[in-house]
């Protein structure tokens, strides 16, 4: 009795460990011709995300090629920079092909820039090569309504671009420069993405948005086609005959998703603060 319970348990282990073998094989084994789909959605608040999950496809020897949707107006200039720093990253490992939806402006065309292809629709709106702040002035309703503040700083510009008084002239001469030079920056990765020429960027890196179809003519778009002709024609440029298995992510929701500033503009604005934004706002 005491033998068939050992002979058993042994068996046991042996199928736990064969199991084990089979799972981490197949996950630096390519099996099947993958393709991972990665949504870019909505304004750019942060880059946790989506740079997790580009460096796991650019790990996973399974995913023969990455394809990004990208469907948004920008946002934030940081994290905009630390996802096309990412996508440069997984270029080294295999091919990325970006999708554009409807909108792929501003930070959404910076993270496209240094992809393998660039596909967009048609209609869809891209470019807007530029960086904007807006700062508002409550200076005349805090003063019709009777509320005044009082500032006590350390240093003469510490509390430029504040909300509560007119900004002055030197004030905005320094803004100036850090948009100048945070605007510089988008024209260089562009440049280096494309292979384009710095001075052939900057003659069309004043915000202007382009259509697909113009889009193209200008360099910045290579092909026109959908999320689907996207998909094969990355297929093809990996050597994948039959159709492809596209992998992609569940986005979920989360508390922590809040608490990483997942909120609507219209709550995350009623507090004010400086922010540099490659951001398309029509």
């Amino acid at each position: 009795m005491k033998k068939a319970c050992l002979i058993i348990t042994g068996l046991l282990f042996v199928l736990m460990v064969l199991s084990l073998v089979i799972v981490l094989l197949q996950k630096n084994i390519p099996l099947k011709n993958k393709i991972a789909l990665i949504r870019i959605e909505g304004p750019i608040l942060d880059s946790k995300k989506h740079v997790e999950v580009i460096k796991e496809y650019a790990k996973d020897a399974s995913i023969k090629a990455i394809v990004l949707r990208v469907d948004t107006p920008g946002g934030a200039v940081a994290p905009s920079q630390e996802i096309y720093e990412e996508v440069k990253k997984a270029m080294e490992k295999k091919k990325v092909v970006v999708s554009m939806g409807s909108i792929a402006a501003s930070g959404g065309y910076y993270i496209s820039s240094p992809c393998s292809k660039i596909i967009a629709n048609p209609g869809t709106l891209t470019g807007s090569i530029g960086v904007i702040m807006e700062i508002p002035n409550l200076e005349g309703l805090m003063s019709k309504i009777g509320i005044k503040t009082e500032v006590i700083k350390s240093g003469r510009h510490k509390d430029m671009g504040s909300i509560f008084r007119k900004m002055e002239k030197e004030e905005k001469e320094l803004l100036q420069g850090v948009m100048d030079n945070v605007h510089e920056q988008f024209i260089k990765a562009v440049s280096d993405g494309r292979k384009l020429k710095m001075e052939k960027v900057r003659e069309i890196a004043d915000g202007r948005i382009f259509t697909g179809e113009q889009a193209v003519k200008y360099g910045l778009v290579d092909e026109l086609g959908t999320l689907e002709y996207a998909i094969r024609t990355t297929a093809t440029m990996v050597g994948i005959k039959d159709e492809p298995e596209v992998v992609t992510k569940e986005d979920k929701f989360s508390l922590i998703d809040i608490l990483r500033s997942k909120l609507p503009d219209e709550i995350t604005n009623v507090f004010p603060a400086l922010k540099i934004k490659y951001l398309y706002t029509p």
